[in-house]
């Protein structure tokens, strides 16, 4: 026992006169040449709406070097002045010292940006800059970060005026939902933009009349300016095509006399609804011209009011009259439009295309039924169907379907290239085409994936038809449409 302690002695002396055995990519480095990469050299928040917190963007930091590097500061340019926050190793703040990276390994910074008002007060973006600023090993770095914001009117569970207009120079941003009284209007001006947060909605009690009084002089093309536009409010480019983002426009039973003109209803759970359940009378209408709606879809809707479960759709009519005359319904997930309780429904030259790449859809496109929606109606329920140099077209076999037809139900379908077998099998041609493929420019059926256009192939069968019914003079992009003119809300130019 007495040789084994100086033995411990000098083997615990040659073990720290050893080299450290401690990993390298843990060992730091103060090489001056040990710098930083970055994912991006710049975080762009691209449009953000002035007074809204952005979506949070991920910087990645990397150490290439194989040993560790510390990170004396990260911070950013102009702490207490600038509209940024970062969030670095899960703690939100300005400002972060003394961060170690180990070798070959990264760390994340979260950015989110808070924009206040910008000096201009039309709609005009406005830039807002700062520089996120690293400093290792006596270098400093920084990474640009850059905010196009705009200026809004903002409505938050709002009931408007009552004889309310909405101005074009700024967008209306809405947060929950903003209420037009009974008896109440509410207009908007050619090119106005409404802006919709997640869940919100516009209720209508009164009128709602959308681009009433532009009259166009030319052709329009899809971004032209006075096209009164709504949508969600995620700005960034991928929620530009992602529907369910808010809950849509809805027409209560007091409603009346509502138009909706050149506009465009994209990436709701439903566009257009109307919720009359009980059937009163008259019925909530809505005229609804040159107009787009696109990228529709929700999972179970309901309303306290009514207590009703429903999906989405891009209309949806309990019990209501629609007047639909130069549409094109698109991308609805659900069903472009679906109607029950009665009503009265006339399509004039519309296009129904409703391909659905982003979901697995089960439902035709168009769906009517007789069936009440509450039972004993002081009111008959009594539906009327005209569909008139139409275009109803999808990727089911089955797009027109009509449920408990009858005495109270007259349908009249006329010069229109429908895809359906149901149809077909009960009800009388008149002129009709059944199951012939429309021949759009670009859709999912002939080979494209993207960027689809529902205007007409060359050898479309549906271009120089003699129009029946009524015949409309200009089409969707107010087109001058040829004396034989096109099925569907598109008249095919001449090459």
């Amino acid at each position: 026992m007495r040789l084994l302690f100086p033995l411990l002695l000098v083997c615990s002396c040659l073990v720290t006169l050893l080299p450290s055995c401690e990993p390298k990519e843990n060992l730091l480095t103060t090489d001056a040449s040990a710098k930083l990469e970055f994912s991006n050299d710049t975080v762009l928040f691209d449009t953000v709406f002035a007074q809204v917190g952005t979506v949070t963007k991920r910087l990645w930091v990397y150490n290439r070097n194989r040993r560790a590097v510390k990170v004396e500061q990260i911070t950013l340019a102009n702490p207490g002045a600038t509209p940024y926050s970062l969030i670095i190793n899960g703690d939100e703040g300005p400002a972060a010292n003394n961060v170690e990276i180990k070798g070959q390994d990264s760390l994340q910074v979260l950015v989110r940006a808070q924009l206040g008002p910008g000096q201009q007060t039309a709609d005009k973006p406005f830039l807002v800059e700062d520089r996120l600023k690293f400093r290792t090993n006596g270098n400093d770095q920084d990474v640009k970060l850059i905010s196009y914001g705009r200026n809004a009117y903002f409505h938050r569970n709002e009931v408007l005026p009552c004889l309310e207009v909405w101005k074009n120079d700024k967008p209306h941003v809405i947060f929950g939902a903003v209420l037009v009284r009974p008896g109440c209007t509410l207009t908007m001006q050619a090119g106005t933009r409404v802006y919709a947060h997640a869940g919100g909605a516009i209720i209508i009690k009164g009128t709602l009349r959308v681009n009433p009084d532009f009259q166009p002089t030319g052709e329009l093309k899809a971004d032209d300016r006075n096209i009164v536009r709504f949508a969600a409010d995620r700005l960034e480019p991928f929620y530009d095509e992602v529907p369910g983002q808010w809950a849509g426009i809805q027409f209560d039973s007091t409603s009346r006399n509502n138009v909706v003109r050149f506009a465009e209803i994209k990436n709701a759970s439903f566009g257009l609804l109307v919720y009359n359940p009980g059937n009163q009378q008259p019925r909530p209408s809505v005229r609804l011209e040159n107009t787009v709606i696109k990228n529709i879809s929700g999972a179970t809707l309901s309303f306290a009011n009514g207590g009703q479960a429903f999906e989405g759709a891009g209309i949806f009519s309990f019990s209501g009259d629609f007047a639909l005359t130069n549409c094109l319904l698109t991308n609805c997930g659900e069903y472009a439009i679906r109607a029950i309780g009665g009503g009265r429904y006339d399509l004039n030259f519309c296009t129904i295309a409703n391909y659905t790449p982003q979901f697995r859809r089960e439902t035709s496109s168009l769906a009517f039924t007789s069936k009440a929606v509450r039972p004993r109606l002081a009111n008959p329920v009594q539906t009327n169907i005209s569909i008139q140099n139409s275009i109803v077209w999808g990727s089911l076999e089955d797009e027109l379907v009509f449920e408990n037809s009858g005495t109270a139900y007259p349908i009249f379908v006329q010069n229109s290239i429908l895809r359906t077998k149901a149809y077909r099998a009960t009800q009388a041609v008149n002129d009709n085409l059944i199951n012939v493929n429309p021949k759009f420019k670009r859709a999912p059926d002939n080979g494209f994936a993207n960027k689809f256009d529902y205007s007409l192939d060359t050898l479309s069968p549906a271009s120089n038809r003699p129009a029946r019914g009524s015949r409309l003079d200009f089409d969707l992009r107010n087109t001058p449409r040829a004396p034989a003119p096109d099925l569907g809300a598109y008249e095919r130019k001449n090459p």
